[in-house]
Order: C-alpha cells, then sequence, then structure tokens
C-alpha cells in the first residue's frame, strides 16, 4: 500500500458525525447539504429515463445534449463557454480528483488557499503534490487574504493554486480585482489555477449575474484555468453525484480520456435529471438561495449574541463559521456538544490547523427553527461550563 495513503487523516466531520448518527435526539448541522429533498420534477426525470431504459453507458464526456445546456447555462452568466470545453463528472467530489490527476505529477508544487474542505488539499497529496498551505486570517470573525502573501508563495515553481471561493467553511469571497491579480500573476509563473467555484449561486451580495465573482469572468479559454461545478448546493442534488468541469478547449479530449479510467461516465438517468434541473432553474435555485439567505439571517445574530463568540456574516456558502471563548480544541468540542447538548456541529481543525478552535455550522435548514433551536441548546451547554 502507498504510504501517502496510509498517512492520509480520516474525516474529523466524520469522526464527529459518527458519534452522533442514530440518535434522534440530536440536531444534525455538521454535513454541507440541505435537508430540503430534490424538486419533485427533478427526480421525475430520472424516472422517466429509468421507464424508458436508459440504464446502458454515456459518452465519456457526457450526454451531448447536457453539455448544451451546461453550454446556455454558464455562458448566460459569464459569456460564451463552448461545448468543446466542458465535461460532466460523477459529482463535484470527481471533477475535483479529475483535474488533480490531469494537472499534478508527484513531487509539482501546489498551493492551497485554507481553511477548506479537506478534500482539495488532500487530493493533490494523494498523487505525490506537495502541498503548501496559504492560510486566511480572522478579523472580527471574517476570514480575509493578505494577497502580497499569496502571490508571494505561488513563483514558477509552482504548478498549481487551488482556490475555492466563496468558501466551505469561511464564506469568504474574491473580488474582482483580487480575481484578476491571481490571475495575472499566474499568467506570468505559468501556474495553473484549479477554482472551486460550486458554491458561485450561494451569494448574497448584489451581482449583476446572479453569482459570485468567477474566473471564468476574467480569463481566455486558453487560460490555464480549471473551473469545478455541481449540482449538489444550487439544485439540492446531492446525493445524486453529477458535476461538470470547465476547461481550456485542448484539454477537454484528454479529460475523457480520464473519466473513462475513472467511472467511464455518469449515469445517464442521473443526466437526464441535470438537463431538467438546468432548463429549469429559475424554478429551483432563486429559491434556494433566497431560504439560504434567510437561514443565514437568523442564525449568524443569534450566535453574534453569545457573548465572547467570533463570526462574521458570510457573504457566500452554506455556513457559519465561529469561535467559542475559552475552547481551543474544536474536534473535542463537537464531540463534547453531540454527547452534551445534542448539537453537531463540524469542527474547525477539520479545513486547517489555524482552524482548530472554530466550529462549522450549516445553515441549509428546511426548518429554521431549528437553528433558533440549536443555538438555544449552544446557549445552555455553554451556560454549564461557566
Amino acid at each position: 500500500m502507498r504510504q501517502v495513503i496510509q498517512n492520509l487523516e480520516e474525516s474529523r466531520i466524520r469522526e464527529v458525525a459518527n458519534a452522533g448518527m442514530g440518535r434522534s435526539d440530536v440536531l444534525a448541522f455538521w454535513f454541507g447539504e440541505s435537508d430540503e429533498v430534490t424538486p419533485a420534477f427533478i427526480r421525475q426525470a430520472a424516472i422517466d429515463s429509468l421507464q424508458r431504459g436508459e440504464t446502458f453507458y454515456a459518452h465519456n464526456l457526457g450526454l451531448p445534449e447536457l453539455r448544451q445546456e451546461i453550454s446556455n447555462y454558464m455562458s448566460a452568466r459569464h459569456g460564451a463557454i463552448g461545448v468543446d470545453r466542458l465535461a460532466v463528472t460523477t459529482g463535484g467530489v470527481n471533477a475535483l480528483m479529475l483535474a488533480v490527476q490531469q494537472l499534478v505529477d508527484a513531487g509539482d508544487e501546489v498551493v492551497a488557499v485554507t481553511p477548506v474542505w479537506p478534500n482539495l488539499t488532500a487530493q493533490p497529496a494523494i498523487m505525490g503534490g506537495r502541498v503548501k498551505c496559504v492560510a486566511l486570517a480572522p478579523v472580527d470573525g471574517a476570514w480575509t487574504l493578505d494577497m502580497d502573501t499569496l502571490l508571494r508563495a505561488v513563483t514558477a515553481s509552482t504548478k498549481v493554486l487551488i482556490i475555492n471561493a466563496p468558501n466551505n467553511p469561511t464564506g469568504w469571497t474574491l473580488d474582482r480585482i483580487a480575481q484578476q491579480r491571481i490571475l495575472d500573476h499566474c499568467r506570468l509563473t505559468g501556474t495553473w489555477i484549479l477554482a472551486d467555484e460550486v458554491y458561485e449561486r450561494l451569494y448574497y451580495e448584489p451581482s449583476v449575474n446572479g453569482c459570485a465573482p468567477s474566473f471564468l469572468d476574467l480569463a481566455t479559454p486558453d487560460d490555464r484555468l480549471v473551473v469545478v461545478h455541481s449540482f449538489s448546493k444550487s439544485f439540492l442534488m446531492t446525493g445524486w453525484r453529477l458535476g461538470w468541469l470547465v476547461m481550456p478547449p485542448a484539454m477537454t479530449h484528454h479529460m475523457g480520456k480520464l473519466i473513462e479510467f475513472n467511472t467511464s461516465c455518469a449515469s445517464v438517468f442521473t443526466q437526464r435529471a441535470g438537463i431538467v434541473a438546468l432548463q429549469r432553474t429559475d424554478e429551483v435555485t432563486p429559491q434556494v438561495v433566497a431560504h439560504l439567505k434567510a437561514c443565514r439571517d437568523t442564525l449568524v445574530p443569534l450566535l453574534q449574541a453569545i457573548p465572547g463568540v467570533q463570526v462574521a456574516m458570510p457573504r457566500g456558502g452554506m455556513y457559519a463559521f465561529f469561535k467559542l471563548p475559552g475552547f481551543d480544541d474544536s474536534l473535542a468540542t463537537a464531540k463534547r456538544l453531540v454527547a452534551e447538548a445534542g448539537l453537531g456541529l463540524a469542527p474547525g481543525e477539520a479545513f486547517a490547523p489555524q482552524a482548530r478552535g472554530w466550529l462549522r455550522w450549516c445553515f441549509a435548514s428546511k426548518e429554521q427553527q431549528r437553528l433558533v433551536l440549536g443555538v438555544e441548546r449552544l446557549r445552555k451547554w455553554l451556560f454549564a461550563q461557566a
């Protein structure tokens, strides 16, 4: 067995969740998904596909119809994105891993902006890459990027820069000026940018195109840029495992080869559901975003009202990232909250060593009263520790 695989850390989020799964008294906010089911018309598209007997292999790069719908969807927000730049994947996780497999050789230097979902740093390590992290810093609960520090870290020796914005877990989001500086710098160093933009529609600031700033708005088709997307968050389709990649046209054929040796293709009935989701996006995503904003606006002020808590209003994503006063071991704290308060949160150290004292709360809850009840449990638990 490869040593790098043996050295991989197990998910700290799963470690906490496993301690509370099966307990009906636990309010669980540890995973990054809504508790709302996929809309009925999307589910029906998959059912209809199965009834037609569409249970066979598809093209490695995805159904032509789905790739065209993705092209239409992306072009409406970011300018022309041709089908020749697109590949359908078996989820956003698969999309990220495929991109890393195509870009990272053993020994390559990879820079990642953290705190971040742990897969983004584990995947290049699996490929033998040398991962160097540039950490965001919390200022009054809001995590911010020192741009000069990042640009100094990315040199001609850096093969790939990995950025997730809007960010899981912090809600940090890049602005246009920062994106342009990063893109210009990476053009000079010859560094690939791997941009995880799966939360781009879960953005709560005013915007012209209804999403967060994207590198696609600034880059040319031939720039060294790969962007990852997923149906999971904006379409309430986490369990469907369907995503896509945007890349330079010269890369797409080779991505198809790589998909063949990973999963061969996404299932046809799942892709049929994706087609309908994109065609009827205006019936899903705006409502999802409005509801998540209401959930955010319910939860964060309640956390801010707890004395000593550090938390800022996230601009994007679906998480409140906060620090409790006097509790610096987030894994131990999260486990105690499950056992003693019936409250399930994700430990900050799952996302970066610098976030060890922080906790992530996924506010994608169908019932906002669950968020209120969760904060009440947290308050009572904190009071009992005083």
